[in-house]
Protein backbone atom coordinates (compact mmCIF):
# COMPACT_ATOMS: atom_id res chain seq x y z
CA UNK A 1 0.00 0.00 0.00
CA UNK A 2 2.75 2.36 0.80
CA UNK A 3 4.72 1.95 -2.35
CA UNK A 4 1.06 2.01 -4.16
CA UNK A 5 0.76 5.52 -1.89
CA UNK A 6 4.21 6.71 -3.32
CA UNK A 7 3.45 6.56 -7.24
CA UNK A 8 -0.05 7.88 -7.10
CA UNK A 9 1.97 10.95 -5.52
CA UNK A 10 4.67 10.53 -8.06
CA UNK A 11 3.68 8.97 -11.30
CA UNK A 12 0.39 9.11 -13.11
CA UNK A 13 -2.58 6.59 -13.38
CA UNK A 14 -1.59 5.50 -16.49
CA UNK A 15 1.73 4.34 -15.32
CA UNK A 16 0.07 2.84 -11.88
CA UNK A 17 -2.59 1.06 -14.02
CA UNK A 18 0.21 -0.30 -15.77
CA UNK A 19 2.16 -1.95 -12.75
CA UNK A 20 -0.68 -3.32 -11.83
CA UNK A 21 -1.92 -5.18 -15.19
CA UNK A 22 1.66 -6.61 -15.34
CA UNK A 23 1.26 -8.06 -11.22
CA UNK A 24 -2.49 -9.36 -11.68
CA UNK A 25 -1.32 -11.33 -15.47
CA UNK A 26 1.91 -12.31 -13.43
CA UNK A 27 -0.20 -13.68 -10.56
CA UNK A 28 -2.95 -15.41 -12.94
CA UNK A 29 -0.09 -17.37 -14.75
CA UNK A 30 1.35 -18.86 -11.29
CA UNK A 31 -1.91 -19.67 -9.59
CA UNK A 32 -2.95 -21.33 -13.73
CA UNK A 33 0.41 -23.24 -13.31
CA UNK A 34 0.06 -24.05 -9.49
CA UNK A 35 -3.26 -25.66 -10.92
CA UNK A 36 -1.55 -27.78 -13.53
CA UNK A 37 1.43 -29.04 -10.85
CA UNK A 38 -1.67 -30.06 -8.43
CA UNK A 39 -3.37 -31.91 -11.00
CA UNK A 40 -0.19 -33.87 -11.76
CA UNK A 41 1.00 -33.85 -8.49
CA UNK A 42 -2.53 -34.48 -6.52
CA UNK A 43 -4.53 -36.18 -8.94
CA UNK A 44 -6.94 -37.87 -6.72
CA UNK A 45 -7.85 -34.60 -4.44
CA UNK A 46 -11.28 -33.57 -4.53
CA UNK A 47 -12.04 -30.76 -6.86
CA UNK A 48 -15.49 -28.97 -7.22
CA UNK A 49 -14.81 -28.09 -10.41
CA UNK A 50 -12.49 -29.90 -12.87
CA UNK A 51 -11.68 -28.55 -16.48
CA UNK A 52 -10.03 -30.18 -19.09
CA UNK A 53 -5.86 -29.78 -19.01
CA UNK A 54 -5.89 -28.50 -22.69
CA UNK A 55 -7.81 -25.17 -21.43
CA UNK A 56 -5.12 -24.13 -18.56
CA UNK A 57 -2.28 -25.51 -20.95
CA UNK A 58 -3.57 -22.57 -23.84
CA UNK A 59 -4.13 -19.83 -21.21
CA UNK A 60 -0.62 -20.30 -20.23
CA UNK A 61 0.80 -20.12 -23.87
CA UNK A 62 -0.86 -16.92 -24.32
CA UNK A 63 -0.01 -15.93 -21.12
CA UNK A 64 3.75 -16.32 -21.52
CA UNK A 65 3.06 -14.83 -24.66
CA UNK A 66 1.52 -11.83 -23.60
CA UNK A 67 4.53 -11.80 -20.43
CA UNK A 68 7.04 -12.01 -23.09
CA UNK A 69 5.66 -9.03 -25.08
CA UNK A 70 5.38 -6.90 -22.21
CA UNK A 71 8.73 -7.56 -20.53
CA UNK A 72 10.20 -6.63 -24.02
CA UNK A 73 7.79 -3.68 -24.63
CA UNK A 74 8.19 -2.11 -20.83
CA UNK A 75 10.93 -3.47 -19.03
CA UNK A 76 11.13 -0.60 -16.75
CA UNK A 77 7.36 -0.97 -15.82
CA UNK A 78 7.50 -4.67 -15.45
CA UNK A 79 10.62 -4.55 -13.10
CA UNK A 80 8.93 -1.56 -11.03
CA UNK A 81 5.88 -4.30 -10.97
CA UNK A 82 8.04 -7.16 -9.92
CA UNK A 83 9.49 -4.69 -6.80
CA UNK A 84 6.40 -3.87 -5.92
CA UNK A 85 5.36 -7.68 -5.54
CA UNK A 86 8.60 -8.13 -4.05
CA UNK A 87 7.86 -5.42 -1.04
CA UNK A 88 5.61 -8.26 0.32
CA UNK A 89 7.93 -11.01 0.94
CA UNK A 90 9.57 -9.08 4.30
CA UNK A 91 6.12 -8.93 5.45
CA UNK A 92 5.32 -12.69 4.66
CA UNK A 93 8.72 -13.66 6.72
CA UNK A 94 7.64 -11.14 9.29
CA UNK A 95 4.09 -11.85 9.84
CA UNK A 96 3.70 -15.77 8.46
CA UNK A 97 6.87 -17.30 8.44
CA UNK A 98 8.34 -16.58 11.56
CA UNK A 99 6.71 -18.64 14.47
CA UNK A 100 8.10 -17.65 17.28
CA UNK A 101 7.27 -13.58 17.38
CA UNK A 102 7.75 -12.05 21.22
CA UNK A 103 4.29 -11.22 22.75
CA UNK A 104 4.69 -7.34 21.71
CA UNK A 105 5.37 -7.92 18.00
CA UNK A 106 2.17 -10.87 17.96
CA UNK A 107 0.21 -7.67 20.17
CA UNK A 108 1.17 -5.36 17.47
CA UNK A 109 0.50 -7.34 14.24
CA UNK A 110 -3.34 -7.85 16.75
CA UNK A 111 -4.08 -4.34 17.14
CA UNK A 112 -2.93 -3.24 13.46
CA UNK A 113 -5.46 -6.24 12.42
CA UNK A 114 -7.91 -5.12 14.30
CA UNK A 115 -7.49 -1.22 13.59
CA UNK A 116 -7.54 -2.38 9.56
CA UNK A 117 -10.62 -4.22 9.95
CA UNK A 118 -12.52 -1.39 11.58
CA UNK A 119 -11.52 0.90 9.09
CA UNK A 120 -12.34 -1.01 5.98
CA UNK A 121 -15.71 -1.81 7.78
CA UNK A 122 -15.36 -5.80 7.76
CA UNK A 123 -16.47 -8.38 10.18
CA UNK A 124 -13.57 -9.13 12.83
CA UNK A 125 -13.38 -11.91 14.91
CA UNK A 126 -12.09 -10.75 18.34
CA UNK A 127 -10.35 -7.52 19.19
CA UNK A 128 -8.54 -8.14 22.54
CA UNK A 129 -10.00 -10.62 24.87
CA UNK A 130 -12.92 -11.89 26.02
CA UNK A 131 -12.45 -10.35 29.73
CA UNK A 132 -12.52 -6.92 27.81
CA UNK A 133 -16.42 -7.19 26.66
Amino acid sequence: CLATLIIMLVGDTYTLINYVSFINYLCYGVTIIGLIVLRWKKPKIFRPIKVNLLIPITYLAFWAFLLVFSLYSEPVVCGVGLVIILTGVPVFFLGVYWRNKPKCVNRLIESLTCWGQKLCFVVYPQCGSAEEE
